[in-house]
């Protein structure tokens, strides 16, 4: 995430240095896009995602998870009876065995942790039960650097809990999908 981000901060950069030129006749002060991308804080890369996340088309989502154990989102709305794209990144650098990541999103009135449990005990079928009618969607599961995306439709208002069903995930990698 961090190269797309320094990626198109020089994209960005090198448009605007390129605008400048053509429409100047002094382009002495050009900026450096290598010095501009090193030069951002953490806090410019934070606000850079958050600016992301808030210019999504309606009901498009992504969450990231980490080898920390922990979304970066925990909950999320959308507007039931339209599709809803929903991408995961695994953050992190951890290998799938050693600390995989997916999102499974099930239905209201569904036992949390009886289905965490059990999930986390389906090593053969990357911890997400087959043909369990609690589930509404899910992703693959991740390695770091991976990233899966995913679409659907919710035609039912509810709440809607998702989680990460690797074994012991699911105590911290969990969130809600608000269907209005």
């Amino acid at each position: 995430m961090k190269k797309k981000i320094i990626l198109l901060t020089l994209f960005l950069i090198s448009s605007l240095n390129i605008y400048t030129s053509c429409n100047k006749k002094d382009s002495s002060h050009k900026i450096d896009p290598l010095s501009a991308a090193a030069s951002m804080t953490k806090e410019d890369i934070q606000k850079s995602k958050e600016e992301e996340i808030a210019n999504l088309p309606e009901n498009t989502f992504i969450v990231e998870g980490d080898d920390a154990m922990q979304f970066n989102i925990h909950e999320l709305k959308a507007k039931a009876g339209k599709p809803i794209t929903l991408t995961l990144k695994h953050v992190g650098k951890a290998s799938v065995k050693d600390m995989g990541h997916n999102i499974v999103i099930i239905k209201p009135g569904t036992n949390f942790n009886d289905f965490a449990n059990r999930a986390a005990k389906d090593a053969a079928d990357d911890y997400i039960p087959k043909n369990n009618p609690s589930i509404v969607a899910h992703t693959k599961l991740l390695g770091g650097g991976g990233q899966d995306t995913i679409t659907f439709t919710i035609n039912e208002k509810g709440t809607y809990e998702y989680l990460c069903t690797f074994p012991a995930h699911s105590a911290t990698m969990r969130g809600k999908l608000i269907v209005e």
